[in-house]
């Protein structure tokens, strides 16, 4: 104590004679904050690099042996830290950064998990740039930064902290990303990754967006490396890029060049840290469950929705980011099944082997999770459980398919199909991936040119891959629960700009224009006035399901999704539509649609299925083949 004392009073009056030049700015008395705090921790390195906190990072990071300990943010001496406290930084910081110290480098405040845990003032300016001490004040500052600089966070033992630790840090890299890419000039190498998603993946990509898909690359990436390595003894962000599983090759490749060693330092001091949190958590207890088939709800997706809500509740929002529960997923399924078996010949159902399936919005992989199952245990029932392996490698793998735009949900998917197969005892191949794909469902299908090298290589690669399934293959199949979303991300106009003229008009998309069909009625406009309902990103879904459908010849499309096109004025297009594409439709209204105020029969509570207000309907629609007259009904 005696020495810290000491080591404070030293600090006091190297303060007091850059006070006494009378020129002193935030910035002047950096250097003897940080001569004070590596003096108090053995070993310490307190770093202030001016690129990171110009992106957004606090003023000084403190690391020991490479770990990082803590955060300091400093303010102006004689600025008021009541205010500072409660500013849109000091929230960032405090609710990312679980071990913080706030300074005008008199006082001290030290948060723990967002929370303010002491608080100790050295003294206050007077005359002359002298400081009249506090002794108290002192002795509390000592105490104050040497816990500061002893804390250990406490060990992560549950799916549910782990998410809301990860999630924290994932919007803080988020932000600094945004930061970094709005300073650096247009050459710079984030905006040439920008680019090659724009040109080469999603094409109507915005930099925000582009900055959460970046960031969520790292969470996911790390976290799935993380996933495959027992213990977290020497995990690191370096490491992770190998441990990340091989039947996600695009991850792999992704991660390692946004994640990797050439990994912008404005934005690796964070991302590092977000190693460290894995690394030091309980991953056995935080994963249990996330394998068992036998689960009633699934881990997997309530982790992803734990991280959504606490990342960035308006995209889960808008992305119609639900958990689907499991008796409507296997009704769904199973429901699937048995038209294979009775409409179309089929006698193996979901097991037969030239039929294709696809989720469109995949989330997950709730869904294909459950299809694999349902295939396993009819292969298990029939005595041919013994030939899983060679089953899942031969004619399997090569036919389910499944497409997410968000990069979490996408990792996940990977991670839980990969779980499951291992689980059913499968093992896989040294190079061989799962069909699941980042991809935009609703842009139109196009291959580039395979002459890019590097990044842009093997972004191009997941798009055609992707491209491929979308035109090509005789998808048969498709189902799931598609995002409801009554303001859709998936415009169905653009801006396009005339090469003459310079200017701009807008056009339809590719999904815009099949949305168009709904608009019609046996050859002519309905002349609906107020057609926004047909925006909603579940009827651009269909729309997809039915062309793609169609584009096959037969097959069968079925979702749980918004329930108001069965009734609503503004979907008599749609209806007519589906009619005319599909020869059997079945529809289960769920109800459950508290707008309406509907009631069950009984005149008690119409509950929903999921946590929203809109009712819900699940629709199972069969197209036959083109030559089959007639149909066991």
């Amino acid at each position: 104590m005696n020495d810290s004392l000491k080591a404070f009073n030293a600090y006091i009056r190297t303060i007091e004679k850059e006070l006494a030049l009378g020129n002193a700015t935030e910035h002047t008395h950096r250097p003897a904050l940080k001569a004070l705090l590596e003096s108090l921790g053995e070993g310490v390195v307190a770093t202030n690099e001016p690129r990171r906190v110009e992106c957004g990072a606090p003023d000084f990071v403190l690391t020991r042996s490479s770990a990082t300990i803590g955060y300091v943010e400093t303010k102006d001496m004689g600025k008021s830290l009541d205010g500072v406290e409660h500013s849109e930084q000091l929230n960032r910081y405090r609710s990312s950064l679980t071990n913080f110290v706030l300074t005008d480098y008199l006082e001290f405040r030290w948060y723990v998990d967002g929370k303010l845990r002491l608080s100790a003032r050295l003294g206050t300016p007077v005359t002359d740039g002298r400081v009249k001490r506090d002794k108290s004040g002192i002795e509390a500052a000592t105490w104050l930064v040497d816990n500061f600089l002893s804390h250990q966070a406490a060990p992560i033992g549950t799916s549910k902290e782990l998410a809301q630790r990860m999630a924290r840090l994932a919007h803080m890299i988020r932000d600094l990303i945004n930061r970094a890419f709005d300073k650096e000039p247009e050459s710079g190498s984030l905006h040439a990754q920008f680019m090659a998603f724009k040109d080469n993946l999603i094409p109507d990509i915005s930099a925000e967006q582009f900055a959460d898909m970046y960031a969520q690359t790292i969470a996911y990436g790390l976290f799935a490396a993380r996933c495959n390595q027992v213990t977290g003894t020497g995990f690191t962000r370096q490491k992770a890029a190998y441990l990340l599983p091989k039947t996600n090759p695009f991850l792999r490749k992704l991660f390692n060049h946004v994640a990797g060693p050439e990994l912008d330092e404005r934005i690796a001091w964070l991302v590092d840290d977000l190693a460290q949190l894995l690394a030091q958590a309980d991953m056995e207890a935080v994963l249990k469950g996330f394998g068992k088939r036998t689960a009633r709800e699934d881990p997997v997706l309530h982790f992803y929705e734990t991280f959504l809500t606490a990342y960035d509740p308006k995209m889960r929002e808008m992305r119609g980011v639900y958990y689907t529960p499991e008796p409507v997923v296997s009704y769904i399924v199973r429901s699937i099944d048995h038209l294979l078996k009775t409409r179309f010949n089929r006698p193996q159902g979901l097991a037969d082997d030239n039929t294709f399936i696809l989720d469109p919005a995949v989330g997950t992989a709730t869904f294909l999770y459950t299809v694999i199952n349902e295939i396993h245990d009819s292969l298990v029932t029939q005595g041919q459980g013994g030939l899983w392996n060679d089953y899942v490698a031969e004619k399997l793998l090569h036919r389910i398919f499944g497409f997410e735009l968000l990069m979490a949900p996408y990792a996940m998917a990977h991670l839980k199909l990969g779980l499951l197969l291992k689980e059913t005892g499968y093992q896989f191949e040294k190079e061989q991936r799962l069909g699941i794909y980042l991809t935009n469902t609703l842009e139109e299908a196009f291959t580039k040119p395979e002459i890019m090298s590097g990044f842009n290589e093997y972004i191009v690669e997941e798009a055609n891959a992707a491209a491929e399934i979308k035109k090509d293959k005789p998808i048969m199949v498709v189902l799931g629960n598609p995002p409801y979303s009554g303001i859709s991300a998936n415009a169905s106009k653009h801006a396009v700009k005339n090469l003459k003229t310079g200017k701009y008009k807008q056009e339809f998309t590719w999904i815009g224009k099949l949305i168009e069909d709904y608009k019609i009625v046996d050859g002519k406009s309905l002349g609906e006035k107020n057609p926004k309902w047909l925006q909603d990103d579940y009827v651009k879904f269909i729309r997809f399901g039915q062309w793609r459908i169609d584009r096959t010849g037969q097959g069968i499309l079925g979702f749980i999704t918004n329930h108001a096109y069965l009734d609503n004025p503004t979907f008599r297009g749609m209806r007519h539509s589906l009619m005319n594409t599909f020869d059997e439709i079945y529809v289960l209204d769920l109800h459950g649609n508290a707008k309406k105020k509907e009631v069950a029969p009984d005149g008690g509570k119409d509950e929903n299925v999921f946590d929203i207000q809109q009712g819900v309907a699940i629709c199972l629609m069969v197209k036959y083949p083109e030559e089959a007259d007639n149909k066991k009904l």
